[in-house]
């Protein structure tokens, strides 16, 4: 897929605190990975929230990766799409939506996918999958998951952005280069860029929010802030939810919550205590 399908015209500003806009709420979800369980946990839980503490402007953010390794893309999917209809969302696309979309045309590609969770999502939408598949296997399968993901779903993928900016975040699936501006970056980048990115200590002009790198809890750096616990193998599914300056974690699971090393210990306990309350 050409990058230009998913680029936005954004470019980096000044070193502000990382806050977003008054009256500006964002709930941001990590990687589902097929997870629709989890997901609709977590819908409720943005529900119940939203519902006990109102704001002018919800937003939802989903950072990519919907499909592959997990039992559900399908229905994770038709969720998200339904969700975004009657909600203020914004999802990203992922590397695992990109590599789903050129596995319909590309044999090549779709035989690689279907070793790094694609037969999972296979499964999902067509019933069944070849454990060892030949040419002719690979071919019938192709077939097949053309037939069956719906025309709306694949128009629905390709037009996932790469990114969003909102006050001094921005969202994005798996990061950006450093010492690159976003106007510079590639889509390759934002959709698979791990240790040049995750290792990187010097600050962004943003603060990034992101997934795609599993960790066994939210990492809350100076300069990032990543939100992929692994879903589809821990059962944690993370939203980070960003209000002004703050920053408050809930899991779909919650693990025993440590103070990061980069958080103030008042600002952490805070999270703590409304992570605790939602």
């Amino acid at each position: 897929m050409p990058p230009s399908a998913h680029a936005a015209n954004l470019s980096l500003g000044g070193n502000e605190p990382s806050r977003l806009p008054d009256g500006v709420r964002s709930y941001v979800v990590g990687d589902i990975h097929g997870r629709f369980d989890l997901l609709q946990k977590t819908f409720d839980k943005i529900d119940e929230h939203n519902d006990r503490a109102p704001i002018a402007e919800p937003l939802e953010i989903y950072v990519g990766d919907y499909v592959d390794r997990g039992p559900n893309s399908r229905e994770v999917v038709e969720a998200i799409m339904r969700r975004a209809s009657r909600k203020n969302v914004i999802a990203l696309v992922g590397n695992h939506e990109e590599y789903l979309l050129q596995s319909l045309s590309d044999p090549n590609v779709f035989q690689d996918w279907l070793r790094h969770g694609g037969r999972e999502t296979l499964i999902s939408y067509c019933g069944t999958a070849p454990l060892h598949p030949n040419a002719r296997e690979i071919d019938r399968a192709m077939r097949a998951l053309n037939e069956a993901v719906p025309r709306e779903q694949i128009e629905f993928l390709e037009q996932l952005p790469l990114n969003h900016r909102c006050g001094d975040y921005l969202f994005v699936h798996a990061g950006v280069r450093p010492n690159v501006s976003i106007a510079q970056q590639k889509a390759s980048d934002m959709l698979w860029i791990r240790r040049e990115f995750t290792s990187y200590t010097g600050l962004f002009p943003l603060m990034i929010v992101h997934g795609h790198t599993p960790v066994r809890q939210p990492e809350v750096r100076a300069n990032r802030i990543n939100i992929d616990t692994g879903a589809y193998a821990t059962g944690r599914l993370t939203c980070m939810v960003l209000e002004g300056s703050r920053k408050l974690s809930v899991s779909s699971a919650p693990p025993r919550q440590a103070r990061p090393s980069s958080a103030p210990p008042g600002e952490y306990s805070a999270i703590g205590r409304i992570a605790a309350e939602l």
